[in-house]
This record gives structure tokens, sequence and C-alpha cells, in this order.
């Protein structure tokens, strides 16, 4: 054989590995979304407790539409008379592919049932999957980077559906169980402790190597100043001892626009959290729970994280002392995987003094604006809508929390949301200046 034949040989057989990699990867993100729907009731499909938040129906449905709009519909292999309707109902907020159903109406659309979602979901798939084992190399290497988008799409669906799930059934009166979970025992977090940081000129952002979203890059370099940041995350003790010194009562401590949002939205407490005659108890996917003193506190605001860093006489770090922090440290951490749903003390700091608990648990709030790094362009067309028009009046999260899946996370992700949301796992890492 010749090397131009031995050449064409392994190129066919990686594409036929990279066809087989896709499809299996599809089938268990879309399998895991399924799943993760598996303990509910048919009524819990359709609930949406605020407008922020979206019915599990509609998150099954939405991730299929992304599938049949931006692959099938591009590789004329979707059925028009069977996904007709999609477009309106299930569109998110691509304003370049039309009208669609306002966002806090979302709960309203009964029909088309749950069956009838799950029957649509079923069909792109099939769909999906004859396209991805058809042996189509050419086209497959086209859309393969817009699949790969879909499948990291669907992992924030998956996120989310967890955090609408438990928002929902905080307002059920019944306080329902998602899944039962074991009682954590409590944790050896220990003092907090500092470490330094050189800073100086360094880069930050993904560099390109496997998936990345557009907002992550492109790689720049950033003069950080020295700083320190904590060992690990803050814990509900901890944060206790704020509310307890009268934190959510003092302005002083507090933005302006935060003390505005904790007065309008009556804040004395993170969300879920709860007096009770036995003391405080918060709201998890396995029901009502005594607060774990040592767990990481979560579900608090931009608002009230920086007033706690305030405070406790420090500050929350920004996001390029974050990354420079995270970026050779593990992917690993209390995760979707795990099946808690909730953070989890820190059985002990490590031993070489590096930090705990960036991966997973909470996401960590930053005093970092979401502002589009130095060369940043939008995709062109519909998609360029994903990230980059949300560049405004929102705030940088980092690590992932215990929604979030294992592949889904890498220290250059850049989540974002005002800084007055709540309902996800937010929580508080300090740090300062030297």
């Amino acid at each position: 054989m010749d090397n131009n034949h031995a050449e064409a040989g392994r190129q066919a057989l990686v594409d036929a590995h990279e066809s087989e990699r896709l499809a299996e990867r599809f089938r268990e993100v879309r399998s895991l979304t399924v799943a993760l729907c598996s303990p509910l009731e048919v009524e819990d499909y359709v609930v949406q407790s605020m407008p922020d938040a979206s019915p599990a129906k509609w998150h099954l449905a939405h991730t299929t539409w992304f599938f049949e709009t931006f692959i099938l519909k591009a590789i004329s292999a979707y059925d028009s008379e069977v996904l007709s309707r999609s477009n309106y109902l299930f569109n998110s907020y691509y304003n370049a592919l039309g009208e669609r159903i306002p966002r806090a109406e979302r709960g309203l659309v009964t029909r088309p049932t749950v069956a009838d979602v799950y029957r649509y979901r079923d069909a792109v798939d099939v769909r999906m999957l004859d396209f991805l084992d058809g042996g189509d190399v050419e086209l497959l290497a086209c859309v393969a980077p817009m699949l790969e988008l879909g499948l990291n799409h669907e992992q924030q669906h998956q996120e989310l559906l967890l955090t609408d799930l438990k928002h929902a059934f905080s307002r059920n009166p019944l306080r329902p169980v998602y899944s039962e979970r074991a009682v954590e025992s409590a944790g050896n977090v220990g003092p907090l402790s500092w470490l330094p940081h050189s800073g100086g000129l360094r880069k930050i952002g993904h560099d390109r190597i496997g998936f990345a979203f557009d907002n992550e890059g492109p790689r720049h370099s950033i003069y950080v100043e020295p700083f320190q940041i904590a060992n690990r995350l803050v814990t509900n003790a901890e944060y206790l001892a704020f509310i307890e010194d009268g934190g959510y009562e003092q302005p002083r401590f507090w933005l302006s626009d935060g003390w505005n949002a904790r007065t309008a939205q009556g804040w004395t407490a993170p969300l879920y959290w709860e007096r009770s005659p036995r003391g405080w108890r918060t709201m998890t996917l396995a029901g009502m729970r005594d607060l774990n003193e040592d767990e990481p506190v979560c579900h608090v605001s931009f608002y009230e994280a920086g007033a706690y860093a305030s405070w406790a006489g420090a500050r929350l770090p920004s996001e390029a002392e974050w990354e420079l922090t995270a970026d050779d440290a593990p992917r690993v951490g209390n995760l979707l995987e795990s099946g808690r749903y909730h953070p989890v003390p820190l059985p002990s700091p490590t031993d070489d003094g590096s930090p705990s608990q960036l991966f997973g648990d909470v996401w960590e709030w930053t005093r970092s604006a979401y502002s589009p790094y130095p060369g940043y362009r939008p995709a062109a067309g519909a998609l360029g809508e994903y990230n980059g028009k949300f560049m405004c009046n929102q705030m940088v999260l980092r690590g992932g929390s215990c929604a979030t899946p294992a592949s889904h996370i890498r220290s250059t992700y850049r989540n974002f949301f005002p800084p007055d949301a709540r309902w996800q796992f937010s929580g508080i890492r300090l740090a300062k200046d030297v």
C-alpha cells in the first residue's frame, strides 16, 4: 500500500471513530436528561414557579428543538409535518429565528402534552442517530462543532432542570422530595486560610484545544496585582454569623443597588433558609433538612455575597484571579454525577495548602462584570445570540456546582447571571489584596 492509500485508510478510521464517539456522546447526554426526569410525576413537568425558571417539559423540548433547528434542518433530515410547531413554542431567545412564546408564559403551554414532547424528542433522536450512524463523514465534519455545542447546551439545561425543579418544589406546601439522600455528616473544614498568588502579566481564556463556548476566548494577556484567595468556600456557619451580627440590617456592607434589592425582596437569609423552633432549616432536592453548618453556603445573590465579603473584611475574587488559581487544579468535586444535588461539607482541607472546592458544590460569584474579552466577536447568524447579547448587567460565576455535569466544566468556563439571582447553586469564595 502506498503512502497516500495508507494515509487515506488512517483518516477513514479516524473519521469512523469520531462518528462513533459523537453518536455515543449524543446517546449519553440525551439519556441523562431523560433520567433526571424519571422521579417526576406528570404534574411536575408543567409547573413554572417564576419567570426565570422553566417547566421540565419545556427543557426537554427546547434542547430537542436546538438539534432540530441547528443540525437537522441544516442537513435536510427533518419532517416538517411532524416537527412544525416547535419553533414558536420552544425557541428560547433567538430573535433571528422569529417570534416565540414569552418566557414567563412557558408554564401555560399544557399542550403539547408531556407524552407529545417525549414523542417529539424521540423523533429528533432517531433522525440524529440515523445521521450519526450513516457514515457521511464529510457532512459530519461540517456539523460536528455544532453538535458539540448542542450537547454542551443540553448539559446546561440539565443543571437548569434541577434548579428549576427545586424552586418549584420549594413553592409546594408539601415540600416534595425529588431524590432521597442520606444526611451528610459534619465535615472538618478547619479555619479559613489565605493562599498567596504573585499575580503579574498572565494569560487567561480558553486555548481552543477541545470544546469551549465562544465567551471563553480569545485567550489573552492580563495584568493581575498580587492577591490572596481563600483555601475553601464560605460555610453556612460563617454566613450565619453574618446574619446574627445584623448583616442584613446594615447598609454599609451593601452596594446601593443590592440594598434596594434586599429591601424590595425582603431578604433576611439565603433563599430556601427558614427559621423553625428547632433552628434553621433549608429546602433541598431531598426535601426540608436541618441546616448543616459545615456545608458551603448557597443560593445567595451577588449582592449578598459582596455584603458578606465586606462584613468579613475581604472581597470577592475577580474572574482572572479565580482562573489563575484554578488553572492547574484537577476538575474533581461534588458535581452532578455524585447524585447528591446539594453542596456537601469539606471532609478536610488539603495537606499541601492548595485550594479546595474549586469545582462543584456551588458556583462562585466573582466581582467581574460579564463583558467580552479583548478581540471577542460573536458568531454570525442566530448562534451569535447564544452568549454575546447577554454581556450587560450580569456578573460572572466560576467553578460549577453540585448540579453541573463533570464533563461540562473547566477552569475557563464563564457562567453569568444577574446580580440578584438566587435560585442557582451560587456561593462564596473570598479574596484579599496583598
